[in-house]
C-alpha cells in the first residue's frame, strides 16, 4: 500500500531538514482495517520508544495536546499513528523493530531521500513507492516568508498559523516564553502529531539572530 502523505511538503534545505523524520503507520480500509487497532497501538509503542520527540493519532490528538495515555487509549481500527524523530539512528532503529514485529500495517516515512534510503538499505528493506514534493506553484508572493514556512509546513494540515509563529517569536524575543516552550505550543496545534518541536525551537532561535 502507498499513500500521499501530508508530511511530504516540509520546507528547508538539507541542513535544515537533517533533524526531521516522520513515520506514519496505518491499515488499508476494506483490506486489513478490521481488528487493526491493537496492531496500530503496538506499532506506535515501538515507534514512540525510540526517542520520538512527538507522536499522535489523527483521531485523538498528539502527545502535547492530550498526553500519551489518551493517544494510546484512543487508537481505533481507523487510526493513523505518527511519530517524529530528530536523527537517522532513531529512525532506523524504529523501522528495524517495526520490520521485526511484522504487523502487516503500511508504514510511510518522510525525510531526506538519501538518509531514508540509506536507513532502509541498512535494515534490508526496499521502498514500495517513492514520492517527491515538487514545491509550490502559483502566486507565491502571497505566502509567508520561507523561514516561517519551514515551521508551518511541519503541520501537513496547516493547523500552525504563520501569525502564531510570529507572535511566539516576538514573545521569545521579549523573554515571555522560552524557545522550547514556543516549540511545544506550536506542536499542540498539529493534531496528528507530525510537528517537530525540536526543529521548531532551533528555527525560532535562528530567527532571533536575524
Amino acid at each position: 500500500m502507498t499513500a500521499v502523505t501530508h508530511t511530504l511538503h516540509r520546507r528547508g534545505n538539507v541542513e535544515s531538514l537533517s533533524d526531521d523524520y516522520v513515520i506514519l503507520v496505518m491499515s488499508a480500509k476494506g483490506i486489513n482495517d478490521k481488528g487493526s487497532a491493537e496492531k496500530l497501538k503496538r506499532a506506535l509503542e515501538i515507534a514512540a520508544r525510540h526517542n520520538a520527540v512527538n507522536f499522535g493519532d489523527m483521531k485523538n490528538g498528539n502527545l502535547f495536546r492530550v498526553g500519551s495515555k489518551v493517544v494510546f487509549d484512543g487508537i481505533r481500527d481507523t487510526s493513523i499513528v505518527h511519530a517524529v524523530y530528530t536523527n537517522k539512528k532513531d529512525l532506523c532503529e524504529s523501522l528495524a523493530d517495526l520490520k521485526e514485529a511484522d504487523l502487516g500495517m503500511s508504514v510511510v516515512v518522510s525525510g531526506l531521500f538519501d538518509e531514508v534510503s540509506g536507513c532502509l538499505e541498512t535494515i534490508g528493506m526496499k521502498p514500495h513507492t517513492v514520492q517527491f514534493s515538487l514545491g509550490i506553484f502559483g502566486k507565491q508572493d502571497l505566502l509567508p516568508k520561507e523561514e516561517i514556512l519551514e515551521i508551518t509546513t511541519m503541520c501537513g494540515h496547516h493547523q500552525v498559523s504563520p501569525l502564531l509563529v510570529q507572535k511566539l517569536l516576538n514573545d521569545v524575543r521579549r523573554g515571555k516564553v522560552s524557545p522550547e516552550e514556543a516549540g511545544r505550543t506550536l506542536a499542540k496545534q498539529c493534531v496528528c502529531g507530525v510537528f517537530n518541536p525540536v526543529r521548531a525551537t532551533r528555527l525560532l532561535c535562528a530567527l532571533m539572530e536575524r
